[in-house]
């Protein structure tokens, strides 16, 4: 899956779940790149729209936006800011 409009900072994979008989995904929002989290903009539980920011990753004095790939709730932050992340290292779970 890549960044909506564009943005390539992170990639995400969809995981099935089931959910009250139903389907539900939760997709992992992964890390592209080794950077540190500078800012987190969302907090557990949210819902946020597809190209909301959820966190800002710094690299290299770069601040590196990084989006959500879907609508859907923020189930789970897997770091905290100033946390240093590495490519692939999972960052957020969103339920979509």
């Amino acid at each position: 899956m890549t960044a909506p409009f564009g943005c390539d900072t992170f990639m995400a994979d969809t995981i099935s779940m089931a959910k009250r008989g139903g389907k539900m995904a939760a997709i992992q929002v992964k890390s592209e790149l080794t950077a540190r989290v500078w800012k987190i903009e969302v907090a557990t539980g949210k819902v946020v729209a597809a190209g909301d920011s959820l966190m800002i990753l710094e690299s290299m004095k770069m601040e590196i936006p990084v989006l959500a790939p879907a609508a859907g709730k923020v189930l789970r932050l897997m770091v905290g800011e100033a946390d240093p992340v590495s490519e692939g290292q999972v960052l957020a779970v969103i339920e979509a």
